[in-house]
Formats: structure tokens, C-alpha cells, sequence
């Protein structure tokens, strides 16, 4: 069965918590979504935070994928550009599917999902993202039609003596 997304969702303290839910499990299993693991909730929350602030503030827009279940089980935050010269694209941040999803092509349906949200905004041209490099992730992004753009190397440390590149991908919208 498909996931269903909701752009925009009515936040409360079930889709707080189930965000933080997902983020926790995404870090635990090895998702290169900002944390190294073990992480727990309380880890995570700081972070979260900071993306509902921005949601207050009108800066970032969520996508939340739900299973059948009505569980959250996929996320993505679509930021947008406060500076004027750029507003015409948005960054994508924390693109997460539940390990438990993963496989069953939902990343994709969320990309998908993402780029017609995007799509959706006014004057939005483009998507860009970044990732960490090492993982693979990269090659899923390009499949979903990203080009890569940039690279930093050695810009992510997530432990002493591992460092990978930060990559910039980027989807025209056009």
C-alpha cells in the first residue's frame, strides 16, 4: 500500500512526536539525516524545533507521509529562500522514509511528492539539496532526476576520522 501525503499538515503534539519518532529511528538505522547514532528523542528535539520555528515563521513548508496505519513514516522540509536574489528555488531538508518503508519505492513516491509540492509555490524554479557523501544516497537523488552541482570535501565529520563530502544536488522544476 501507498503512503498518503499531506502538504501542510495541521501540526500537533501526534505529529510532533511521530516526526521526532521517525527522525530517531531514520538516525539509529544509519540515515545520513543530521545525527550520528545512537540518538534518542531528546537528541532530536532541539533540531525539530528549529524547523517548527521556521514553519511558524512561514520560512519552511512540511510534507509528511502517513502508512496505512495513519503512522508518520515520511518526511521532507521544503525551505524557502528569504534572501531576494534568491528566491526562486528552495532547499529541501530532512528527507526521511521509516527503515521499516525503506525498499518499497516510497522515496521516490516522497521525491515525487516533494518536487510537485514545489511546484505548487509561486515563482519556485528549483529544488536543491545537499547530502552526505559515502552513503549512496546520491545515486538515489540522481535517479529522482537531481544533477550534481557541488562539493565540499571532507566537509562532514561524523566521527574522528571520517570525514565525507557534502554534495549539492539540484532539481529544475521547469
Amino acid at each position: 500500500m501507498a503512503l498518503t501525503f499531506e502538504w501542510d499538515p495541521s501540526f500537533d503534539r501526534d505529529l510532533r512526536d511521530g516526526i521526532a519518532g521517525l527522525w530517531t529511528d531514520v538516525s539509529n538505522a544509519g540515515g545520513a539525516v543530521g545525527f550520528v547514532p545512537p540518538v534518542t528523542t531528546d537528541d532530536i528535539r532541539p533540531e525539530l524545533v528549529h524547523h517548527l520555528v521556521a514553519m511558524a515563521e512561514g520560512r519552511t513548508r512540511l510534507l509528511v507521509g502517513r502508512d496505512e496505519e495513519g503512522a508518520v513514516a515520511a518526511t521532507a522540509f521544503l525551505a524557502l529562500n528569504t534572501h531576494r536574489l534568491m528566491t526562486h528555488w528552495l532547499w529541501l531538508y530532512t528527507v526521511m522514509v521509516h527503515p521499516r518503508h525503506q525498499g518499497k519505492g516510497y522515496g521516490r513516491d516522497l521525491m515525487d511528492a516533494a518536487a510537485e509540492a514545489a511546484r505548487g509555490i509561486d515563482g519556485i524554479e528549483a529544488i536543491r539539496l545537499t547530502c552526505r557523501g559515502g552513503t549512496g544516497v546520491d545515486r538515489f537523488y540522481a535517479s529522482c532526476g537531481y544533477k550534481e552541482v557541488g562539493r565540499v570535501p571532507d566537509a562532514i565529520r561524523v566521527a574522528e576520522g571520517d570525514d565525507r563530502d557534502d554534495i549539492i544536488m539540484l532539481l529544475p522544476l521547469g
